[in-house]
């Protein structure tokens, strides 16, 4: 049987060969998990946390040093009702 792989960025993936660990970073402020690094801060009241950048590269840097092999960016919601996100944004 011939196993099915994929290559990014000169990282090949063989699917079937080993577990892959998957870092989940949802940066949404209506994240399904309550995580989302974009939500309000405690210490800023309303409106985005204005280091949620920051926080997100923190929390990938981490994720990678732990042994991720993929990183997931939930960074729009597909929650029912939830709104797309502008380019900008």
């Amino acid at each position: 049987m011939h196993a099915s792989q994929l290559t990014v960025k000169g990282k090949t993936f063989v699917w079937g060969s080993r577990t892959y660990i998957m870092g989940i970073l949802n940066i949404t402020p209506d994240s399904f998990s309550g995580d989302g690094l974009m939500k309000p801060s405690q210490s800023q009241g309303e409106g985005v946390n204005p280091d949620f950048v920051s926080l997100s590269l923190e929390y990938a840097r981490r994720f990678v040093g732990a042994g991720a092999d993929i990183l997931d960016v939930g960074g729009e919601s597909t929650r029912p009702g939830s709104l797309p996100i502008s380019e900008e944004e």
